[in-house]
């Protein structure tokens, strides 16, 4: 049996239908999920960049090396020069790409 079991049929003008298809594009939600978000007041977001999770995952890579090297300079209560560069390169790495990403 279906989970929702009422159906409701609308009618739209040409203007309120091209509004619906693009918030589909932009979403990438159903005409059902995009209705039954509205009916309770959900806000409907963007679906995220493609590389969205690709930047997430280099970004968490990044500040794993970061807390590496903080750790290391803990334990020895000293950093070097080449591991104060390399952080400033991740970091700058990180910038860019989500610089690029925005």
């Amino acid at each position: 049996m279906r989970e929702r079991q009422h159906f409701i049929g609308v009618w739209l003008d040409e203007a309120e239908y091209q509004h619906l298809q693009k918030q589909q594009e932009i979403t990438s939600l159903s005409v059902s999920a995009l209705v039954r978000k509205s009916i309770l007041g959900v806000e409907v977001r963007r679906r995220p960049h493609d590389t969205y999770t690709a930047l997430l995952r280099e970004l968490s890579a990044i500040g794993n090396n970061v807390n590496q090297i903080a750790y290391w300079a803990n334990v020895r209560k000293s950093i070097s020069e080449n591991e104060i560069t390399e952080t400033i390169g991740l970091i700058q790495q990180a910038w860019k790409l989500v610089k690029n990403d925005l």
